[in-house]
């Protein structure tokens, strides 16, 4: 699916994210248009997804992370779609996945200090649809959080 130019290309933008489309193009050595054309292709594809900006969510203010294993009662049949759309609305809940396995969902929660999470927890992790249990995994540290990926 992806020839040399194209994985050129895209460790470029991995290591490099801001440059510019001009620039991208003078170092691999094509024409902008050229580029252009390569990341349209790319795009339409779904390799590539956009670009966006990372923010660090601990300069705003918020210094507790928090990750929630949650076991849903699967006995009832729109559990996960229901458990799911309340989930969403919860602005301090900045990641949701879903696992097959004893766990079926994990929260990733953030919260300006430990009242502040109590507070989420309480009135609105707590009131969520469907929850058979919960377990709770205070981050201590991030040791390795990377997108790149070894094209």
């Amino acid at each position: 699916m992806l020839d040399d130019l194209d994985r050129r290309i895209l460790r470029y933008m991995q290591s490099d994210p801001e440059t510019s489309i001009p620039d991208l193009a003078d170092r691999i050595g094509l024409t902008t248009s050229r580029l252009s054309r390569r990341l349209d292709k790319l795009r339409e594809s779904g390799v590539l997804r956009g670009q966006q900006a990372i923010i660090d969510w601990r300069a705003l203010g918020f210094e507790v992370e928090v990750s929630l294993r949650i076991t849903l009662d699967k006995t009832q049949t729109r559990a996960f779609d229901e458990f799911m759309e309340a989930a969403r609305l919860i602005p301090e809940v900045i990641e949701i996945q879903t696992f097959l396995g004893q766990v079926d969902v994990r929260l990733s929660v953030i919260a300006r200090d430990m009242g502040h999470y109590q507070d989420i927890y309480r009135r609105q992790i707590l009131t969520l649809p469907h929850i058979n249990d919960i377990e709770a995994l205070m981050h201590v540290a991030r040791i390795k959080s990377d997108e790149s990926l070894p094209i």
